[in-house]
């Protein structure tokens, strides 16, 4: 049974036994609510005390009833909500409700589709780099991985347009579906692309086939892991340096060192500069290595005449603390 569902029926016969109880002395004693409430209680508790008035003969047959029934009713909800404080099932419980809470305020985040070996290293990432996200995954133990690293999730099938609802996709910036499964991909692609038009989806695909159906379905960007594995153990092996330097601008938590993607504001003092004139190499210490222009493909070691423009996406890197800086001088 759902914890919150056997929490609230258990909860539910407490406020039965004791509401029965409670009316029934008001009824039958014509005593105030109050003394009502609190001889319920003490008959329920078993504690020994005395009567608050005297009882009349139907209202000792009804305390015998009260006794019988009410106290196995109040002893068993009892006993079920120590083993869950034991167990630890209520710090669950209350750790749902505020990640259900968290789930509201969730604003341009991200959500990742499955949580398998992929899907769980896509959320560590998102996590050290401090981006938003939530994670969509149906099997219960999946679900408890999620919460033991702290990551907001939502339990389901990422496939029902609900759960992407749950996750909040209408306000999500972008989405990330990581599952093995290829058609259930295309699908979370179409489902997510009629909520969100404008969401970012990035696909996991095994074949070039898949990958063809994804881009048709809505997605912006696929990905394979089995492809980009292999290119890189080539690399390795031929190329250990490279791959040494693009680990430590990627992927290296330990080093200030990095490489990202800045985009320019309308209100950004950096319009109409060249790379030579402007702070970002003088003052910062940041190499652009590339400039992606609005509706042009990527120019890689722009010249330093280059003018920078509203909508520019500048590829750079630098220390993380200076290309923060940066950031907020782009406007973003």
């Amino acid at each position: 049974m759902d914890l919150e569902k056997k929490f609230k029926i258990v909860l539910m016969i407490l406020v039965l036994v004791i509401s029965f109880g409670t009316i029934g002395y008001t009824t039958i004693e014509g005593w105030p609510f109050l003394d009502s409430l609190y001889m319920t209680v003490v008959t329920l508790s078993t504690v020994g005390f005395g009567e608050v008035y005297p009882l009349s003969p139907i209202g000792k047959i009804f305390t015998m009833i009260l006794v019988i029934f009410g106290v196995a009713g109040a002893g068993y909800t009892i006993s079920i909500i120590g083993q869950m404080i034991v167990k630890g099932e209520i710090r669950k419980l209350l750790g749902r409700r505020k990640m259900q809470k968290g789930l509201k305020e969730l604003e341009d985040h991200y959500i990742v589709c499955g949580f398998g070996r992929v899907g769980r290293r896509i959320a560590q990432e998102l996590c050290a780099r401090k981006v938003p996200f939530v994670v969509i995954d149906n099997d219960p133990a999946k679900t408890e991985q999620s919460e033991k690293d702290c990551f907001l999730f939502v339990q389901g099938d990422a496939t029902n347009d609900q759960t992407l609802l749950d996750a909040g996709i209408e306000r999500a910036k972008g989405l990330i579906t990581a599952l093995v499964n290829e058609a259930d991909n295309v699908f979370i692609v179409l489902s997510a692309r009629q909520l969100n038009p404008k969401l970012f989806i990035t696909a996991r695909v095994e074949s070039d086939e898949a990958e063809k159906k994804l881009l048709r379905a809505g997605a912006d960007k696929v990905v394979s892991p089995h492809k980009i594995g292999g290119i890189r153990m080539a690399l390795t092996a031929i190329r250990p340096n490279l791959v040494d330097f693009m680990s430590v601008v990627t992927f290296d938590q330990d080093t200030d060192l990095t490489i990202e993607e800045i985009q320019i504001k309308p209100n950004s003092p950096l319009i109409q500069s060249t790379l030579r004139d402007c702070a970002i190499r003088k003052e910062f210490g940041i190499m652009v290595v590339g400039i992606k222009k609005i509706g042009k493909d990527m120019f890689l070691n722009p010249s330093p005449e280059t003018k920078i423009e509203a909508g520019d996406i500048l590829i750079v890197i630098g220390e993380k603390e200076k290309l923060d800086k940066l950031e907020t001088m782009a406007g973003t």
